[in-house]
């Protein structure tokens, strides 16, 4: 590889991520619609330098923070948030680098990721009692460290470099193996098969007898032994994800109607010109969803900033606390006016926008999947027991 490039500001960034998105939006319709693996455009997101631009400057990285990570997954939501999903789980694993590994760690895989080497994600599991209720297993034995289980919904591994998993090991700790996607024993399926987010293809891993390095096994359970962000800066991404794609939807909603919808016929009849964006109902809707739109973008950066002002790893509990909940109301509300304003743009676009050929509701169909990632009620739930009663939120990664 060793072809990415490497950015340095905060300018850097934004810029990165503007052109990117600007390469991909045209083919985001068609991407739905074929639900393959877009290899030449994950390709080129390597490429970028945005892999690096959370490693710490000591690594060669740009070492910038939630505020501009934000921004630059917001981006490229609006063109594909199906694509800006897949580097979620790096940008986590890169935090979790920075927490927990130790020096020739972080040096070994920090400079693989400043190359354009990215981390994929294989956490989540099926059929167990709850997603932290874990069956993957990382064991010792005669022919040393080995790993056995199966993962779902591991958004990137198939292109991914390196694939972070999550596992127990032999005393019933939460660690993270760190395993070669090409590692013998390793197979990740493009199974997936939900009606959004198609070009994630968050497909199944399996880890059958996978040796293991024992120089790349972290101990996650460190973590959450005491107050944590990790959880919120994760959280953070998929934030800026269903922002862009209310972005991207209220864009391509008005596109359409300043070129393809027609007025109602009253508007007309009644002198309020002969275009759909004269429709004074139009302009209203149009006018509730951009402000709409404006408060989960401010919410957004608000949540960023706070954690910005908390740090990594904060040592009060507090702190880590108001930095959860922050995330928790921009996710939240991020969530429900990306699902309201994909919906709504058909009441923008008229009959005329569901023709199948437009593939405006893949909009819809991408911000109901993705919303669903962590249950809206619960972030409510934490918010108003703290606000109500002064009740800290639980200390897991999801929140």
């Amino acid at each position: 590889m060793g072809e990415a490039l490497r950015l340095a500001t905060a300018d850097d960034a934004l810029a990165a991520a503007s052109h990117y998105a600007s390469c991909i939006a045209e083919g985001a319709a068609e991407r739905d619609r074929n639900g393959g693996v877009p290899r030449a455009e994950l390709k080129a997101l390597d490429q970028t330098g945005l892999l690096g631009i959370t490693v710490p400057e000591e690594h060669g990285g740009a070492e910038l923070g939630p505020i501009v990570l934000a921004d630059v997954i917001r981006i490229i939501a609006a063109a594909d948030p199906a694509i800006a999903q897949v580097p979620q789980g790096h940008f986590l694993f890169v935090d979790v680098l920075r927490l927990l590994a130790s020096e020739s760690q972080q040096r070994r895989i920090f400079a693989d990721v400043l190359d354009g080497r990215r981390l994929g994600n294989a956490l989540a599991e099926r059929g167990t009692l709850h997603a932290q209720d874990l069956s993957t297993r990382v064991s010792g034995g005669p022919n040393g460290l080995r790993l056995n289980g199966k993962k779902y919904y591991c958004t990137g591994a198939i292109t991914s470099h390196w694939l972070p998993v999550s596992a127990l090991d032999d005393e019933g700790r939460l660690v993270v193996v760190i395993v070669n996607r090409n590692d013998p024993g390793v197979h990740i399926d493009e199974d997936w098969g939900a009606m959004g987010q198609r070009a994630t293809v968050s497909g199944t891993t399996t880890l059958d007898d996978v040796k293991v390095d024992p120089n790349l096994v972290l101990e996650y359970w460190r973590a959450f032994e005491g107050p944590q962000l990790l959880g919120a800066r994760a959280q953070l991404v998929h934030a800026a994800i269903e922002v862009g794609i209310a972005e991207g939807a209220l864009a391509e909603a008005a596109g359409f109607v300043r070129t393809r919808s027609r007025p109602f016929f009253e508007a007309v009849r009644g002198g309020w010109g002969e275009r759909a964006i004269s429709d004074p109902h139009t302009v209203l809707r149009f006018g509730r969803l951009t402000t709409q739109l404006e408060a989960a973008r401010q919410l957004l950066r608000w949540a960023a900033q706070t954690l910005t002002d908390a740090g990594l790893q904060p040592v009060d509990t507090e702190i880590a606390a108001l930095g959860s909940l922050a995330v928790a109301q921009a996710k939240a509300f991020a969530s429900e006016t990306a699902v309201l304003i994909a919906s709504d743009l058909f009441a923008l676009t008229g009959t005329s926008g569901t023709d199948q050929r437009w593939g405006l509701d893949r909009h819809w169909r991408n911000a109901r999947t993705h919303s669903v990632h962590d249950p809206v009620d619960w972030k409510y739930h934490h918010i108003g027991a703290y606000h109500l009663a002064g009740t800290l939120p639980p200390n897991h990664g999801q929140l």
